[in-house]
């Protein structure tokens, strides 16, 4: 028999049988993991069982190539989301985005650790940023990070203006010249902390959009990026929100 016990998250819930469901979760030391939950059909279990809620595990299988059970313990609540369409937005884009991206049970102990600081940000001011910051860092986790730090070209720091679709490696507007529509725009101080205006957080997603399409290609088989990750962008695009 094989078992651990871990702590993780929602990612996706979907039937099994009558009563059960099949549980994937991202965890801290096992990565994106699935297993099936006896009873997870309730309505007890499934209150407990949505995108984000924080859980305690505990996995266990015969093998440990099986698909395995799972008895989980709440640990924290993510409910007050299902009343903001942008914040639940938000979460359901990022769990999608662990899903599609994400082999299973290979640990990214760090990824995790930024992931749970996401989720605890998403619905209070300044999330939509923290949100296209953490796209950032699931593109260097799989190992397509961009080179935002000084321009291809000239070594500039200073002046960045675009990314290179080719390199992913920003350029200055001078450097750029004739050459400005052919690159994506790379919106100002995206590599900083501080909050991004509407504007910013919709080009900056177009950025990183672009490339995980072009990093994910070969996981979704000519497939789109998830549709939870379009809703997002959808609605940031509306005129009636708030900045950052």
């Amino acid at each position: 028999m094989i078992d651990w016990r871990d702590e993780g998250f929602v990612i996706t819930v979907r039937p099994h049988g009558e009563t059960s469901a099949i549980l994937e979760v991202f965890t801290a030391g096992h990565g994106r993991h699935a297993g099936v939950v006896r009873g997870g059909a309730s309505r007890k279990m499934a209150a407990i069982l949505q995108p984000g809620s924080g859980l305690q595990l505990e996995w266990r299988a015969r093998l440990d190539d099986h698909i395995g059970s799972f008895t989980v313990e709440p640990k924290r609540s993510r409910a007050h989301l299902m009343a903001d369409r942008l914040a639940l937005a938000g979460l359901l884009s990022a769990c999608a985005l662990l899903r599609t991206a994400l082999p299973e049970r290979e640990p990214h102990p760090l990824l995790w650790a930024e992931t749970q600081a996401l989720l605890d940000s998403i619905g209070n001011e300044g999330w939509t940023s923290a949100y296209l910051r953490w796209e950032l860092r699931l593109l260097e986790e799989l190992g397509f990070g961009l080179d935002l730090a000084s321009c291809a070209v000239t070594g500039a720091s200073e002046g960045l203006a675009y990314v290179s679709p080719k390199t992913g490696r920003a350029v200055t507007r001078a450097a750029a010249g004739d050459w400005a529509d052919r690159l994506i725009p790379l919106p100002p101080g995206l590599t900083g902390e501080g909050l991004l205006d509407a504007e910013a957080v919709k080009a900056g997603l177009r950025l990183t959009g672009y490339f995980l399409e072009q990093g994910l290609r070969p996981v979704l088989h000519e497939r789109p990026m998830p549709e939870a990750r379009s809703r997002l962008v959808d609605l940031l695009s509306r005129p009636t929100r708030n900045d950052g």
